[in-house]
């Protein structure tokens, strides 16, 4: 079904603009070709393409889940007191984030939700502008558009931004694509120069677990970052990568009290509520540790084993010290290379996916099990 939106004027006059209209192409759309030629493997496809979990549900999880699945009543959209503390907990503990009050957290339907329609819940508009990293996760441009705002990139947005009409700056550290990690004194500059022009930072930190080496993943509420106060800043956190939680749809986000209560009155008013079952899931997943510490050497293991073996075939990797991606290029157009992998039962994305000045890179997620990421390695000798 399409999706119009309509203007108040009398129906001679009123504006039907779709909204699939505004948007690109899905780009992973462009991908199918070459999927079908890995498929086509003679040992089948590996896909390190989408960086989607492949693994169990940790046990913890599915316990909570089913205990809570006689939930015949509306949950909260503020989600439960439980669950507010676990996930202001869990900042605290892990992050070492001072001052995080579950009065101050929101839960949401997986973070991409919130990422594609956070621009038209803060009610910004046409002619105001958005910024996001200039190799960055296709949705922060997909929720500019849709709020009929004007995105814009950068590499620097201290440098480079005029912070005339910019209403939001994202952050993505560590960064999908390429696993580049912002240090704290490289936040702290821009906490204090958004601070200074009164723009609203939101910090997606879906990958903040998974730091491999280099620089420690810090959240933008770590006090090294932003002081003894959260004004101006919200952070964004899932549980799909530490928990395999990406089925269940679960996140959260925290900081600043006012933005997060005007977020929360209109999420009431359009339904935005997380089920019961999966919030107090959520508490498990939030309140364990182990599991999560578990994943994470999966990944490291994966990580290795495919790092070696794109260098050994002759790619370069550049950044890739945190997150579940390898950042990669052979020197040609990146459609070239994902051609030539697709032939081997290898399939990746496109760095032109995330931005034009991704078109000679590739990345590969090492979200594969085990046994495929030992075929991958196999063909790549």
């Amino acid at each position: 079904m399409d999706i119009s939106i309509t203007d108040n004027r009398s129906t001679s006059e009123s504006e039907h603009v779709s909204i699939s209209a505004r948007l690109p192409v899905f780009p992973w759309d462009r991908l199918e070709p070459y999927k079908a030629t890995a498929v086509a493997h003679p040992d089948g496809v590996v896909d390190l393409s989408v960086g989607t979990p492949v693994d169990p549900v940790p046990e913890v999880i599915r316990r909570a889940l089913a205990a809570a699945a006689d939930s015949p009543g509306y949950p909260l959209t503020y989600g439960t007191r439980a669950l507010r503390e676990a996930a202001a907990g869990y900042l605290s503990r892990w992050h070492g984030v001072s001052g995080a009050d579950p009065a101050n957290i929101l839960p949401l339907l997986g973070s991409k939700e919130l990422v594609g329609w956070l621009p038209t819940l803060l009610g910004i508009e046409a002619g105001d502008r958005i910024a996001y990293p200039r190799l960055a996760y296709p949705t922060y441009e997909i929720g500019a558009l849709v709020a009929r705002a004007e995105p814009i990139t950068y590499d620097d947005p201290v440098t480079e931004l005029d912070p005339d009409g910019l209403k939001l700056l994202w952050l993505n550290s560590p960064s999908n694509p390429t696993g580049r990690v912002l240090s704290a004194a490289e936040l702290r500059r821009i906490v204090a120069w958004a601070r200074e022009h009164g723009v609203l930072v939101v910090s997606d930190e879906c990958y903040i677990e998974l730091g491999w080496e280099g620089t420690e993943p810090v959240s933008v509420l770590h006090p090294d970052v932003c002081g003894d106060s959260h004004e101006g800043l919200i952070a964004v956190h899932s549980l799909s990568k530490r928990s395999n939680f990406a089925g269940y749809r679960g996140a959260f986000l925290a900081g600043d009290a006012s933005v997060v209560a005007g977020l929360l009155e209109v999420r009431k008013h359009v339904g935005m509520i997380v089920p019961a079952p999966v919030q107090a899931a959520m508490v498990a997943a939030l309140d364990d540790r182990e599991h999560a510490v578990e994943q994470k050497e999966r990944y490291a293991r994966r990580r290795a084993a495919l790092r070696t073996a794109f260098e050994g075939a002759g790619f370069r990797i550049e950044h890739s010290e945190a997150s579940l991606y390898l950042w990669a290029t052979r020197a040609e157009n990146c459609w070239d290379t994902v051609g030539d992998l697709a032939k081997r039962g290898i399939l990746v994305a496109p760095g032109e996916f995330y931005g034009p000045t991704g078109e000679r890179f590739v990345r590969i997620a090492f979200t594969a099990v085990d046994e495929r990421v030992a075929a991958a390695v196999e063909r790549l000798r």
